[in-house]
């Protein structure tokens, strides 16, 4: 009387059972450890095959993105004094030589008040010699028709040297003070033709950007007082065109470590996007801190979407790797520390079997035990097949 609503339980529970997952049938806890399953629900698995692929040797790293800083700089105050236009905005796109700000310097006076007296000086200069020269000629005709001695003519000859050589000390005293302005000041060829022809000095100096690039910093504004011994800089420019990658390895990885490796780097900032550069420098001492050395690479960024202090995940290749069979990660079944994937072993029929995985890549996991090439796994569909096989 007891037994047989237990066995007509048990029946209902099994009918239900094959009713529900198509006619699946379980060879569960045998030997072979199989599971089958009938025509309609092999439509509803991918098998994929088990193929050779190569598994490169990596090491991971996180970081952040950084200005190129051979391709950026910053801009000091060259001369004191106040700033009475500013020209240059953050994120304005410059061009090298674009104005930035001016200002209204007295050593920018000072130094073209040197040039104006140094023109003068060798204005002077230039007449005592041709009168010298003068006193030199009629001296000689004198002497030649012995109508003067010869102490005079020494004289005249004395006086024209000394005439010369003070005006090649005023030329090159001009020819410093030019070169000064220019250099220092920025004054064009045509402006200093119109201070040495006009003799006026103008006291605002514009500071220009020494590089192609956008603004990305600004300390600076209008009124405020400059000078260049500050330490500060009152603009920062740099092409955005590409960027640094800094990458934190761990001292114990760094052995390993090569200019020249490639890397694959994600950024969250663009999760959908996998970037690829290669190491081109390392760093030459370990953070007392972190214990990381700091690798850098080169990335392009041509539409500017990526930004400095951006964080960055970094996978490292390096070595060449070695060949092993490979298979989807959706194949594999999870339990702790083990794996395990349903090996096709004849139609509608796979095997429960434990494998031993390696490492990951772009969605696929290397086997190092438990498979072999050309074999064929379940892929999608693995986690109905292992749930039916534990019933």
């Amino acid at each position: 009387m007891i037994m047989m609503p237990s066995r007509y339980s048990r029946l209902l529970a099994l009918t239900l059972c094959c009713h529900l997952f198509g006619g699946l049938q379980l060879h569960a806890r045998s030997g072979d450890e199989t599971i089958k399953v009938s025509e309609t629900q092999l439509r509803s698995v991918s098998m994929e095959a088990v193929e050779a692929r190569r598994f490169r040797p990596q090491k991971f790293a996180i970081g952040h993105l950084a200005f190129n800083e051979d391709t950026s700089t910053v801009v000091f105050p060259p001369f004191a004094g106040r700033v009475t236009k500013v020209l240059g905005k953050i994120g304005d796109e410059v061009d090298a030589n674009t104005p930035l700000f001016e200002i209204d310097s007295p050593e920018v006076v000072q130094m073209q008040t040197e040039f104006i007296a140094a023109l003068n000086a060798a204005e002077k200069a230039r007449a005592q010699k041709l009168l010298t020269k003068r006193v030199l000629d009629r001296q000689t005709t004198l002497v030649s028709e012995r109508a003067a001695a010869m102490r005079e003519l020494d004289q005249a000859q004395a006086d024209h040297a000394a005439a010369e050589a003070d005006l090649r000390t005023a030329e090159g005293a001009v020819a410093a003070a030019r070169n000064r302005i220019r250099v220092l000041v920025g004054r064009s060829d045509a402006e200093l033709e119109r201070i040495e022809r006009e003799r006026l000095i103008d006291p605002i100096v514009l500071v220009r950007s020494p590089i192609a690039g956008q603004i990305v910093t600004r300390k600076v504004g209008q009124g405020q007082l400059v000078r260049p011994d500050s330490g500060e800089a009152l603009y920062g420019v740099a092409d955005l065109s590409t960027m640094w990658l800094r990458a934190a390895i761990s001292e114990n990885d760094i052995a390993s470590v090569r200019v020249g490796q490639e890397l694959e780097v994600r950024i969250d900032a663009v999760p959908k996007k996998l970037f690829s550069a290669k190491i081109t420098a390392i760093g030459a001492a370990s953070d007392a801190l972190t214990h990381r050395v700091m690798v850098r690479s080169e990335l392009a960024n041509p539409d500017r979407t990526l930004r400095p202090e951006m964080f960055a995940s970094f996978r490292i290749f390096v070595g060449e790797g070695q060949m092993h069979p490979t298979i989807r990660i959706e194949s594999v079944i999870r339990e702790g520390d083990r794996a395990f994937v349903y090996v096709e072993v004849k139609k509608q029929e796979f095997q429960r079997r434990p494998v031993i995985l390696g490492p990951e890549e772009s969605g696929l996991v290397a086997v190092y035990e438990g498979l072999k090439i050309g074999e064929a796994v379940v892929g999608r569909g693995a986690i109905f097949i292992d749930n039916e096989w534990k019933q």
